[in-house]
């Protein structure tokens, strides 16, 4: 029997989690040891209890994609939001809802729709007769978690109401500015194939995803087992939570902590400007990426164990954080180049740290 082409969604996540095996000598890119490194040691055992039970929960939903629910995590502990991309029917709402559902926190869920407004999402004030003033009912997205369905169905002003939510955890109606609780991270999905009826994501928009991911199809063995599992129950009305803002919030916390050497810092800001010298990038990341990218390195270098990031944690993360963001050249589009391949190009091109006296390789 002869085997099916691999599916350019498995083929992009599967480039997502390939990694560079480069050995780096401890002066520079490691930390120093210090009083504190008993502390440091207990919050990393402890965000590895928690994304464990996590991550099992919401693989009894999405069955064979440990990949993808590892970036998830990642995300989730960079504090950042999460663009799930891919077609019908693989599993995109059942992953947004099973991370959800696995933190005991509060959860709310917009369908997007052509008709949806602003309001619909961020809230809007009431005038109150009794009191003679106007009231302001909060929307859906006063939650520490906000899940998006077929973000790209509603009008850009309805999307735009997510942008400053997004970036600075707050939002203003009618001149007065709320602010939102923490743990607070964005999950959408979209359909990047049916265009009718749809709305491209604004430039400004995607920018603010921390990450985006293709879930892809099932390898075989995992279709078989989830055919086993969910055809007589729905996992995803079974899950319980298995942890809950406050540790969430804390895990966040103590991946900001992470070591970052001055080497590993500069190589990050070097991948992101090449992007924006290649010729066929028509608009490269912008300086909010390279936040992303180590923020997303640091919560990569803690899921791996360690309390320091090493440039094989930027390479872990640079096509999911970086991909997304770059438009490229009709030339580019013409010749049948992505964005993906474009930043696998960077990554081969910018020379690697090697050492701590800020020599490259």
């Amino acid at each position: 029997m002869t085997s099916r082409p691999q599916s350019a969604a498995t083929a992009e996540r599967d480039d997502q989690q390939r990694t560079t095996q480069v050995h780096y000598p401890a002066a520079g890119l490691y930390p120093d040891s210090g009083g504190n490194g008993h502390d440091r040691t207990a919050a990393l055992d402890e965000l590895h209890d928690t994304v464990r039970r996590i991550a099992a929960n919401v693989e009894r939903v999405l069955v064979g994609k440990p990949d993808v629910v590892r970036l998830a995590l990642v995300t989730l502990l960079a504090e950042g939001h999460l663009l799930v991309e891919d077609v019908p029917g693989v599993g995109k709402t059942s992953l947004a809802k099973a991370l959800a559902r696995s933190i005991d926190c509060t959860v709310s869920r917009v369908q997007f729709t052509p008709d949806l407004l602003p309001s619909d999402v961020t809230g809007v004030s009431i005038f109150n007769r009794q009191s003679s003033e106007f009231e302001f009912r909060p929307g859906p997205v006063f939650a520490n978690i906000v899940v998006g369905d077929e973000i790209n169905r509603a009008s850009p002003k309805t999307q735009s109401a997510l942008l400053e939510c997004m970036e600075e955890h707050q939002v203003t109606v009618d001149t007065t500015t709320y602010h939102l609780g923490r743990p607070f991270m964005v999950i959408a999905t979209q359909n990047p194939i049916e265009m009718e009826g749809t709305y491209a994501l604004p430039e400004a928009q995607r920018d603010r995803f921390t990450a985006r991911v293709s879930i892809g199809y099932p390898d075989p063995q995992a279709e078989l087992a989830m055919v086993d599992e969910h055809a007589g129950s729905r996992p995803l009305d079974e899950l319980r939570p298995v942890s809950d803002g406050h540790t969430v919030q804390r895990l966040v916390e103590a991946v900001r902590g992470m070591h970052l050497a001055a080497e590993v810092r500069q190589y990050a800001v070097e991948l992101v400007s090449a992007t924006r010298q290649v010729p066929e990038v028509r608009l490269g990341a912008s300086p909010r990426a390279t936040l992303h990218l180590v923020r997303a390195a640091k919560a990569q270098a803690a899921l791996s164990g360690r309390q320091f990031v090493v440039p094989d944690d930027l390479h872990a993360v640079a096509v999911p954080v970086l991909a997304h963001r770059l438009v490229l050249t009709t030339e580019a589009h013409a010749a049948r180049r992505s964005a993906t391949d474009v930043v696998r190009a960077v990554l081969q091109r910018v020379p690697v740290p090697h050492g701590g006296n800020g020599q490259h390789r």
